[in-house]
């Protein structure tokens, strides 16, 4: 966790990926056990629960955020004033339904870059199966108060 720590400003418990895999010239996998007790599932859904899609996304979005901040680690796009956010999600589609005690793969692989936005693609695994898919893009946003 440490690793993750270091790379992106995110923290429990809304941190949701656990483990990253590799980290490529273009691309980035990280993976997610789906554990029992997230709180969400208490109201999403009592009885069957299912992980809200919205935080599949969040994942990828997380795992994008990490390859960025290595991806860029030479640059001043990197230091603690400088945060990922989010600024376009294109064509999200779920196609498998995720559950406690699943363990998910998260790929993401860097597209276009114009200034500090970066266009990526993300991909949700489970059990080798494509679970999610999203293209999407983050904004690398400094917060100039921080000085």
């Amino acid at each position: 966790m440490e690793e993750i720590f270091r790379r992106i400003p995110h923290r429990p418990p809304f941190l949701f990926i656990d483990r990253i895999i590799e980290i490529s010239e273009n691309s980035a996998k990280a993976s997610l056990t789906i554990r029992p007790d997230f709180s969400f599932f208490e109201g999403h859904y009592p009885g069957n629960p299912i992980m809200p899609g919205v935080l599949l996304c969040e994942a990828v979005f997380q795992t994008g955020a990490v390859f960025l901040s290595d991806h860029l680690k030479n640059e001043s796009l990197t230091d603690e004033s400088v945060t990922p956010v989010l600024s376009r999600i294109r064509d999200a589609r779920f196609k498998r339904m995720v559950k406690p005690g699943d363990v998910v793969e998260i790929s993401v692989t860097l597209g276009e870059k114009m200034g500090q936005f970066f266009s990526m693609t993300g991909e949700i695994r489970k059990d080798e199966k494509v679970a999610l898919t999203i293209s999407y893009a983050l904004a690398m946003v400094r917060d100039d108060s921080a000085k």
